[in-house]
């Protein structure tokens, strides 16, 4: 067993990216572009629960693509797990958006299959964490993609 003091931490401009990573950071893109589209559009099919799991899906698409990039990855993909990965390896990044995106937890616990919730967001949260999905995915893709 080694010590804290006797391990020595790896600068991660020396870290190489996971590959794959850019196919992480399109499909994010997709699913975006996927639930934009339909809230635009209002097609009955896509609930506003629906849209939370596509909203939810391009997040961790864009989350892991972003750590994938910097050759690391999350303990786990609730939103709490990749906004401390995100903050263990971006520090400060997440600033503007971090409540946001662990918000985005109370609607869904699904970890515990005979303990879970479900909480249906309203349209009026679904255009909230569209815009939110939106900067995270600018952020990704203009700071920590490179």
């Amino acid at each position: 067993m080694y010590a804290a003091h006797e391990l020595a931490l790896t600068s991660l401009v020396s870290i190489r990216p996971i590959q794959g990573w850019q196919e992480f950071l399109e499909a994010g893109n997709r699913y975006l572009r996927t639930a934009k589209g339909a809230y635009i559009n209002r097609r009955k099919i896509f609930t506003a629960g629906i849209l939370y799991n596509i909203i939810a899906m391009a997040v961790e698409k864009f989350v892991m693509a972003a750590l994938m990039r910097h050759g690391t990855m999350p303990y786990n993909h609730t939103m709490a797990d990749l906004v401390e990965a995100m903050e263990e390896t971006f520090p400060g990044a997440l600033a503007d958006i971090r409540e946001g995106l662990l918000h985005l937890d109370t609607y869904q616990d699904i970890c515990d299959p005979w303990e879970f919730t479900i909480i249906e967001p309203t349209m009026d949260d679904i255009q909230a964490m569209l815009d939110l999905a939106e900067k995270l995915r600018e952020l990704v893709r203009n700071d920590l993609a490179k």
